[in-house]
């Protein structure tokens, strides 16, 4: 057997050192007889030393590389006879010959160089880092342990820097002007808006007149101050969306600086004023919104006009709305009021006192054009202190402590310059100002304590009278005929009553529904209104409001009161002439209650039991609604017929006819007409369609035809404007010229009709009523046998009504009418055949 595969032969190959050290003679027979034994030999004997140590293995591989290095002759020589010459392979195998001692070699050199260098080299100088460690030590300074010395060295740190947490420091810093910042804000042109609220239209004027004196006022400024001036834009109170106005200064008109000003006249009724106010405060109070969210306006001013006859002083209410939009301005703008607000009596001095008010206000616009603020001591100016001192009054009655943000230089000097950056700090600054030389003022204590005003304040009051008997709103609504019963009811004698006495022709309802207008009442429970609808008969005196929060008065006081009084108003009219004795007796016991005189009846908390005690006594009821409140809509029991307002097709439409005081009031409209669409299997329902020509005449039936589609009503009443001639319609520019013709009503109805028709939804002209221009849509769910069933039978109604009760489950039809007469139907004018129809003058006109 061949020597080197032997087992002690193989034990020894095994190591990578020896065997490709080796490799290359492994091709020659002779030299492995020849060299690998004295390799075993000398390996057996490192072995036998030590076997244990790792030298072992080391000695071995070197031993074979040195053997392996004598024979590179004779190796070279036999590749060169076993194959023929080949320049890389032999470099190949020049580098497995000599690659160990080479590389041992390099380490040798490699470690000397660095034992001598680490021994002999010199120290050379640290360029990148200076070596602090070589300067001489400075002596450690001597303190004396003194407290003020120690307060000191404190004060010194606060100054140094540190990597912690950021703090956040309290207060609005003010940021230096700069002279490009100023010049910036000077460049930007100013806007001027003026918010006024008026009812009787007397405001109305005045802001309209003042607008274009001042557009001529402010071309002159601009011309001589260079500041460029927009044309000043009025606003209405009830026109408006107060957040686009209030909650942030209005970016409608871009890159703008905006000044506001204000025209309120006071009322003691519920009016836009109210809903103004709470918005102001409840901006105020609202925790998202930051303290004063108008700062960015340049300025603000108020003017209110009042009566000193029925208040004659401040303290009395003259004025007092004024007061509270300039308080609630006053904070929210950051007291940024530009002019003091000034005050005039409508019956005396009101123009003299606005020529004043308007002469100081131009003033301080003038000097905001050439310099960027309000002047000195306002807030703007830098030095806001003086002119921010306000009753402490006003901030008891919020409940709350106001700290002020700004201060002006001379305060800042006081304190040294040093920054509260913490509220440990406090307490290290009054160490130290109780331990100054007297050159500065202690500390003041700060006292969160806030104390009412027991003394000032008497006993919280209940709520008020809606009309009070000493109110300008009773003597107004008794002027106009209305008999004032309670605090907010009222009753009033109608026009079509005293005609129908007299036997000159009643009411659509008669023609319509069988109602003799002679045995009707006219009345209201609750005289307050959410809606200002331009074509109000009601000459915008009666209360206004969105909740109730006035005194509730018993349901049986109403109904008797209201009963009462319109008994006396039939009795004062049996001296008129012309009146017939037999419906003069018939008028002698109500019949129907039409809850359609003023505001809003369904308002009333007690609606149900209202209705309770005229379904007893047998009154039929027709309820009308402006679709502004549906929880109470929802919860209203049985009524002989409900009506809903339905006076424009779309949202902005009806903001503009309505003049709703509810922001949400097209929600509102919505769901109120949902739930009658809920009610129309329960309740006789109706639209009822009041046109106004320049308003809602003139846009397509589309938009209405598709509110009658949601809500579904048995009866649709589509009825011309009827002009009351007063000056809150001059107010919402109505005229003569806004009341439809009556064949202009007819084509309305008949676009309608189709329009419906073409929907599916079956609808058909049932009645007229050509003296009240009006005319009635029908669902067929009413057309019996070939003819319109819209008369009522009140007897099965009450029946039903004793006999199920006021949730009992009946349906419309079943207290349907017998038909409509031929007089009152489609094309025959609707007027009743019984009476004489006459002119303006009384005299009698042929029928034809």
């Amino acid at each position: 057997m061949n020597p080197m595969f032997s087992d002690h032969g193989q034990e020894h190959l095994s190591s990578p050192i020896l065997f490709l050290n080796c490799g290359c003679r492994l091709t020659n027979p002779s030299y492995l007889r020849r060299r690998v034994p004295r390799i075993d030999s000398f390996s057996a004997r490192s072995q036998q030393k030590g076997r244990q140590d790792g030298l072992g293995k080391l000695f071995v591989a070197l031993a074979a590389g040195l053997v392996c290095r004598r024979q590179v002759p004779d190796c070279a020589a036999l590749s060169r006879v076993a194959q023929p010459a080949d320049s890389n392979s032999d470099l190949v195998d020049v580098w497995h010959v000599h690659r160990a001692p080479i590389l041992l070699v390099v380490l040798v050199v490699l470690g000397a160089a660095r034992i001598y260098l680490h021994i002999n080299g010199q120290k050379t100088e640290l360029i990148a880092l200076k070596r602090k460690f070589e300067e001489p030590p400075t002596p450690k300074a001597v303190i004396e342990v003194k407290t003020p010395a120690a307060v000191e060295t404190i004060d010194e740190k606060k100054d140094v820097k540190t990597q912690g947490p950021r703090r956040i420091k309290g207060g609005l810093a003010r940021k230096p002007s700069k002279n490009k910042e100023e010049e910036k804000d000077l460049a930007r042109p100013v806007t001027i808006l003026i918010f006024f609220s008026s009812i009787t239209t007397k405001t109305d004027k005045i802001a309209q007149a003042y607008l274009k004196e001042l557009e001529g006022k402010l071309e002159q400024l601009s011309k001589q101050s260079g500041r460029q001036f927009h044309k000043p834009e009025l606003r209405d109170l009830t026109e408006i969306d107060f957040d686009d106005y209030f909650i942030a200064p209005s970016k409608s008109h871009g890159d703008v600086d905006l000044f506001y000003l204000f025209l309120i006249p006071s009322y003691n009724i519920d009016t836009i004023n109210d809903t103004f106010l709470e918005h102001l405060q409840e901006t105020h109070h609202d925790f998202r919104i930051d303290t004063a969210p108008l700062s960015g306006l340049l300025g603000y001013s108020v003017f209110g006009f009042g009566d000193k006859e029925n208040w004659p002083t401040e303290g009395e209410g003259f004025c007092f709305q004024a007061k509270e939009v300039d308080k609630w301005m006053a904070k929210l703008t950051g007291r940024k009021r530009a002019y003091p607000v000034g005050m005039g009596d409508m019956k005396s001095d009101h123009e003299q006192r606005l020529q004043e008010w308007t002469g100081g206000v131009e003033e301080i616009i003038e000097h905001v054009a050439r310099t960027g603020n309000l002047g000195e001591g306002l807030p703007g100016s830098g030095a806001a202190e003086e002119s921010d001192v306000e009753d402490i009054a006003e901030d008891e009655d919020d409940g709350e402590v106001l700290f002020e943000d700004d201060e002006t230089d001379d305060t800042k000097k006081k304190t040294n310059g040093r920054p509260l950056d913490d509220v440990e700090d406090l307490g290290r600054m009054i160490r130290k100002d109780d331990n100054s030389t007297g050159t500065q003022k202690a500390p003041l204590a700060i006292d969160f304590t806030t104390y009412g005003s027991s003394t000032k304040k008497t006993a919280p009051q209940g709520p008020k009278e809606m009309v009070a008997k000493n109110s300008p709103t009773y003597a107004a609504l008794t002027k106009q005929g209305y008999a004032i019963v309670g605090s907010h009811s009222g009753v009033k004698t109608c026009r079509w009553t005293k005609s129908a006495l007299r036997g000159r022709g009643s009411c659509y309802k008669f023609s319509f529904y069988g109602i003799n207008s002679h045995q009707c009442m006219e009345t209201t429970p609750s005289l307050s209104c959410s809606n200002k609808c331009v074509f109000c008969w009601r000459h915008g005196t009666n209360p206004v409001g969105t909740t109730w929060r006035w005194v509730v008065d018993p349901p049986d006081l109403i109904f008797d009161g209201v009963k009462t009084n319109h008994y006396k108003k039939i009795k004062m009219l049996r001296g008129m002439p012309g009146v017939r004795a037999e419906r003069f007796a018939e008028a002698m016991q109500i019949r129907h209650c039409a809850l359609s005189l003023v505001g809003e009846p369904i308002f009333y908390p007690h609606i149900n039991e209202f209705l309770g005690m005229l379904h007893a006594e047998r009154i039929s009821s027709f309820l009308v609604c402006n679709a502004q409140h549906p929880d109470q809509l929802a919860a209203l029991k049985a009524v002989t017929q409900l009506y809903v307002s339905i006076d424009a097709a779309d949202k902005e439409s009806l903001r503009k006819i309505d003049r709703p005081l509810h922001r949400d009031f097209w929600e509102r409209f919505q769901r109120c007409l949902d739930i009658l669409r809920e009610k129309r299997f329960r309740h006789r329902t109706v639209f009822r369609l009041t046109l106004v020509k320049g308003f809602n005449v003139e846009e397509e039936a589309e938009g209405y035809a598709r509110l009658v589609e949601k809500g579904l009503p048995c009866f649709v009443e589509i009825k011309g404007v009827t002009y009351c001639g007063t000056s809150t319609s001059s107010n919402a520019g109505l005229s003569m010229s806004n009341v439809p013709f009556y064949w202009e009503v007819c084509d309305f109805v008949k676009a309608l009709e189709k329009r419906l028709k073409e929907k599916g939804l079956k609808y058909g002209i049932a009645a007229e009523h050509a003296h009240s221009c009006c005319i009635l849509l029908a669902s067929e769910r009413f057309y019996v046998d070939g003819k319109w069933h819209t008369l009522i039978d009140y007897k099965k109604f009450f029946d039903l009504l004793e006999e199920r009760g006021p949730d009992g489950d009946w349906t419309p039809e079943d207290y349907m009418g017998e038909a409509t007469p031929e007089w009152a139907t489609w094309g025959n004018g609707g007027f009743d055949p019984r009476d004489d129809r006459v002119d303006r003058k009384g005299r009698k006109i042929a029928a034809s």
